[in-house]
């Protein structure tokens, strides 16, 4: 009798992640934004005998929608118009260096701009899209000539991406009439928490409780950030907005009572989750709780989420305002990030590849290797998107942006064919704006469409049809990056995981040391309203638990580069372990805190435990662990 084996293949690390991508719904209302955006402002611009201004908005209103996310229509105000006025910059910057230096002083005008670009990038995601937009402005400028003056660029990009932005604050989403739908964003951010806090529930005492964790600080950040986007005046100002504020801010103390049940892995009864799921349907749809479930006070975690809910209730009853327990950074922590580990190693990089790009561009311009062509802005600004870390591990980039170039710039080769000009390109450029939202799930996918879209303008514009040349260039791009990549550069290697790591242990710290003093401190404050205590608390778990989030993301993506460079971050992941079991039982600790008064003998266990296990994986990354009262 033979026997069968069953082989399986393991993919190394970075090939996984290349072939990895997001699943979910579709967005509809991106896709009915795309599809009005860059189409629509062509065709005027066609008809309007503006073709090259209309071609700058299209690009605009692309880049536009790649920033175009799920999330508040405050919060797409930072997203979508802080990057565009980097594009419109870097168009200036561009075109007037183009036109005024020669060959060598633009390279080391825009490699200086990339090196300033890149040290933006690490402050945050809008900065880093920021930086990406300048650059590609900066390009474009630079080796896309056209008849209008720089300052006539930008205000044609401004208006592109505006025109987007204006999409996206008039027009509704599916399911907002439930509300003033100037908010259905923040409301679906908030209602998500509190299924976030019910799925936990769910997942307590089970092997799916440490990711359910992870989703609802996730939850919470966007929440987070949905409700604390930009704003003419200081606080809320509408009762609506007011209302979810409360109600996010009673989803904290549900949070922090659900973690400390995953943290005693003991299985609780299932309508432990009612609460919460019925929390939620009434964000969602914007009525009252109705009645809850019966209390079960058995230990003080179950306790506290009893009071938690007691307390929601409440809120939603009144909705009378919260605390989103943010504290906003200021100019001087940009500024540390910007020119700190991760941001000088990240924009030597960017300024090495988007300097060396955009020299054998024009080396290839002047030389004609493709034919006539005035066109040289393609190779820099593939250069610009490969060497963005948060768009995946570098191997990955390289091979998504490579085939993706090749699937795109072959297909519009054969639908430059058929279609009728400029009515069919102009719709196909529609078509590609529609589907920007749904190919950004994976980046191959997105580069395609992108490809595609830029081609069919170009071409609009007057360009001759370029196809290979464009592969070419890609391939040139996929080249320099990778070998600029793998360079030495000064100080440590992996700064941004490193630099990440740091904040996060910083973070987690914080956290327990506060609560560690808040036992020693005598009780104040009542049942009712949290004391300063339990705020100051609140907002600093919120910071360990966000800058641990990052801090995994930037470890997972470092984990899957090339063994060459992953191996600067081993070890990185079992500290992030350990910050995590650190961050999770100091939450218990608060919340046997809040009930008993003290903080139990089996907590206190735990949390020496943790923090002699640090010990030994902190020092092997380099990591400088502060002491706490407890280790001192």
């Amino acid at each position: 009798m033979s026997r069968s084996r069953r082989i399986s293949l393991v993919l190394p690390p970075w090939l996984a992640h290349a072939l990895r991508a997001q699943r979910g719904p579709v967005p509809w209302s991106a896709v009915t934004r795309g599809a009005l955006s860059a189409g629509p402002l062509l065709l005027v611009a066609v008809e309007t005998g503006r073709t090259s201004l209309g071609v700058v908005a299209a690009i605009a209103a692309m880049l536009a929608g790649i920033n175009d996310r799920p999330g508040s229509r405050r919060v797409s105000v930072k997203r979508l118009g802080v990057p565009a006025l980097g594009g419109a910059l870097g168009l200036v910057i561009g075109t007037y260096a183009g036109d005024e230096t020669g060959a060598v002083v633009l390279t080391v005008v825009l490699t200086v701009v990339g090196l300033v670009a890149g040290g933006m990038s690490a402050v945050g995601p809008v900065a880093s899209a920021s930086g990406t937009q300048l650059l590609v402005g900066a390009a474009i400028g630079a080796g896309m000539p056209l008849p209008e003056a720089g300052w006539e660029r930008a205000l044609a990009f401004l208006a592109g991406a505006g025109w987007l932005l204006a999409l996206r604050l008039a027009l509704p989403t599916p399911g907002s009439l439930a509300g003033d739908f100037r908010f259905d964003g923040e409301r679906a951010a908030v209602a998500g928490v509190y299924d976030a806090v019910a799925a936990l529930l769910d997942a307590v005492g089970g092997p799916d409780a440490i990711r359910r964790r992870a989703a609802l600080t996730a939850a919470l950040d966007h929440a987070q950030d949905a409700l604390a986007g930009p704003r003419l005046r200081r606080y809320a100002s509408s009762s609506t907005e007011r209302r979810l504020h409360a109600q996010y801010a009673a989803a904290l103390p549900l949070a922090e009572a659900a973690t400390a049940l995953a943290w005693a892995e003991e299985p609780v009864s299932e309508r432990a989750s009612e609460g919460p799921r019925r929390l939620a349907a009434a964000v969602r749809d914007n009525t009252h709780t109705g009645p809850l479930p019966a209390p079960s006070r058995s230990v003080p975690a179950l306790r506290a989420l009893d009071d938690a809910l007691l307390q929601a209730a409440e809120v939603f009853d009144q909705g009378g305002g919260g605390d989103l327990h943010t504290r906003p950074r200021t100019a001087k922590d940009r500024l540390c990030a910007a020119f700190g580990t991760a941001g000088r190693e990240y924009g030597l990089r960017v300024a090495l590849c988007f300097g060396a790009s955009s020299a054998v561009a024009q080396a290839l311009h002047r030389s004609q290797w493709y034919g006539e062509h005035e066109h040289w802005y393609w190779l820099p600004a593939t250069a610009v998107f490969l060497v963005k870390p948060d768009l995946g591990p570098l191997a990955s980039r390289v091979l998504n942006r490579a085939a993706g170039t090749v699937l795109g710039a072959l297909l519009f080769a054969g639908l430059a064919v058929v279609l009728p000009r400029p009515e069919g390109l102009i719709a196909l450029v529609a078509l590609s704006g529609a589907l920007i939202p749904v190919a950004t799930r994976h980046f191959a996918a997105q580069t395609a469409v992108v490809t595609v879209l830029v081609l069919a303008l170009v071409m609009v514009g007057g360009e001759a049809q370029a196809s290979a040349g464009r592969i070419g260039e890609t391939l040139l791009a996929c080249a320099i990056v990778l070998i600029v990549g793998h360079l030495p550069m000064p100080g440590r290697r992996g700064g941004g995981v490193h630099a990440r790591l740091a904040a996060a242990s910083r973070a987690a710290y914080a956290y327990l040391t506060h609560v560690l003093d808040e036992a020693d401190a005598p009780r104040i404050g009542g049942s009712g309203t949290p004391s300063d205590h339990r705020a100051t608390r609140w907002t600093l778990r919120r910071e360990a638990y966000r800058t641990l989030a990052e801090a995994r993301t930037a470890i997972s993506l470092s984990a899957h580069e090339l063994p060459a460079l992953a191996r600067h971050t081993e070890g990185a992941d079992e500290v992030a372990d350990l910050l995590e079991r650190l961050v999770d039982t100091t939450t218990a600790c608060a919340v046997h805190l809040d009930d008993t008064g003290r903080i139990g003998p089996r907590h206190t266990e735990r949390l020496a435990a943790v923090l002699d296990e640090l010990t030994g994986p902190g020092e092997r990354v380099g990591l400088r662990l502060p002491r706490t009262p407890l280790a001192g």
